[in-house]
């Protein structure tokens, strides 16, 4: 952005003098750049201007504060740019700021390398929102993502939940550890039961070299807790220790279906830029058995999208299967082409459904909030300088009406 440095300098005639050429200059700056106030803004509200696709990632990342996090940027899945598309470009922000994120490891904590942005560490204060700019030579995305940060002493609060089922074998799965592993490598997880370290290997747990799990033989409804895994992560900076907590429920019975459960969207108000593209992901839980399925689909005012938006400018993105930690989700898009006003007055509805139950989330698009623009700002100011200018200006002009007319009385005062 380009910066300008006014210097005001004030003759030493009179102030009116001074805002007779002043005031005009001060409107006519002000006039020429209101078009080009999106400059003043946060990049992410002028990038949403341009992109055509803006998706909201509802599920914050969390982590614990000193710890190292990694933000991935998702690919374009629902927008017209092929996934394997190598001319990608990546920048990131922080909303709120208008300094792009830099890309240099050296002397920087918090860096972008691609689609992922990197803290080493991360602080309590690096808590907020992200903006992920993808775009290559034909589309481009915008892309929201929250990362949350926690003290250590908080960390069961962030912990994932995970079940297993008593007189079986189960395993508690170390989750989110595929930026700081890599596959066919020797390393090797701590594990701790309620804070006392666990022996990995004997009759009742084992954790194998080069796996993110724990096996929990005949499995009790004693082995139900919080359980931690400490990986060990060297980096050219130093070394790190990354941690996740888990809360191992122990169920009774038999590994079942499950009844869907609705994971986002979690929020009733999904913020929409209008003209732009937007993608609301419903995501739904369908179970740990890969056997397992549900039907999800969107409604428009308690009717199905495609009836309601004929011409296709609201439509629902192909299914997509997902696996995370052992478990199965399913997860279809609500794209807008593009926000339009009247989709601020419809009420969005995901339905999740199969044969043991269904649930329903609601949601609603409301415009985004932006920032007040930097000449409606200065407006206020801008009359004020008019106001004041005129009354001196009318001054200036009177005092030289009457100047003359003095000159005279003081030439009959001297000649008599």
């Amino acid at each position: 952005m380009r910066r300008y440095k006014f210097q005001w300098v004030i003759p030493h005639s009179s102030l009116s003098c001074f805002l007779w050429n002043t005031v005009p200059r001060l409107l006519y700056i002000i006039s020429t750049h209101t078009l080009d106030t999106s400059a003043f803004r946060i990049q992410r509200v002028e990038s949403a201007a341009d992109c055509q696709d803006h998706i909201v990632r509802f599920i914050p990342t969390f982590a614990v504060a000193g710890e190292p996090v990694v933000l991935k940027c998702p690919p374009f899945r629902y927008g017209h740019t092929d996934p394997l598309d190598l001319s990608l470009n990546f920048t990131w922000y922080k909303n709120g700021s208008t300094t792009p994120i830099p890309s240099e490891k050296v002397g920087n904590r918090i860096w972008s390398q691609g689609d992922a942005l990197w803290f080493l560490p991360a602080f309590l204060d690096d808590s907020g929102e992200y903006i992920c700019s993808q775009r290559n030579s034909s589309d481009c995305t915008d892309v929201s993502l929250h990362l949350i940060i926690v003290e250590k002493s908080a960390a069961l609060s962030i912990s994932y939940p995970q079940k297993a089922f008593v007189q079986s074998s189960g395993h508690v799965v170390c989750p989110a550890l595929e930026n700081f592993v890599q596959k066919d490598t020797g390393y090797k997880l701590r594990w701790y039961k309620d804070s006392t370290l666990l022996n990995t290997d004997n009759e009742k747990f084992v954790a194998l070299t080069g796996t993110n799990y724990l096996i929990i033989n005949s499995v009790s409804l004693d082995d139900s807790g919080y359980y931690t895994c400490q990986l060990t992560f060297d980096h050219e900076t130093g070394q790190y220790n990354i941690t996740r907590t888990i809360q191992l429920k122990t169920l009774v019975g038999q590994k079942k279906k499950s009844r869907p459960v609705i994971v986002s969207p979690n929020q009733k108000i999904v913020p929409a830029v209008l003209g732009s593209r937007l993608t609301i992901p419903c995501k739904v839980f369908v179970g740990a058995s890969d056997r397992t399925y549900a039907d999800v689909w969107w409604l428009a005012n308690q009717t199905h999208v495609q009836s309601v938006y004929k011409k296709g400018r609201v439509t629902e993105g192909e299914p997509q299967k997902l696996i995370e930690n052992n478990d199965n989700y399913i997860e279809v898009p609500l794209i807008f082409d593009p926000v339009k006003e009247v989709d601020f007055n419809t009420d969005f509805t995901c339905v999740a459904w199969n044969s043991l139950g269904h649930q329903v989330q609601a949601t609603q698009v409301k415009p985004e909030e932006r920032p007040l623009s930097w000449h409606l700002a200065v407006t206020p100011l801008a009359l004020a300088a008019v106001i004041v200018g005129a009354v001196y200006i009318y001054k200036c002009w009177k005092n030289r009406q009457l100047r003359p007319k003095q000159q005279n009385i003081l030439y009959s005062i001297a000649a008599h």
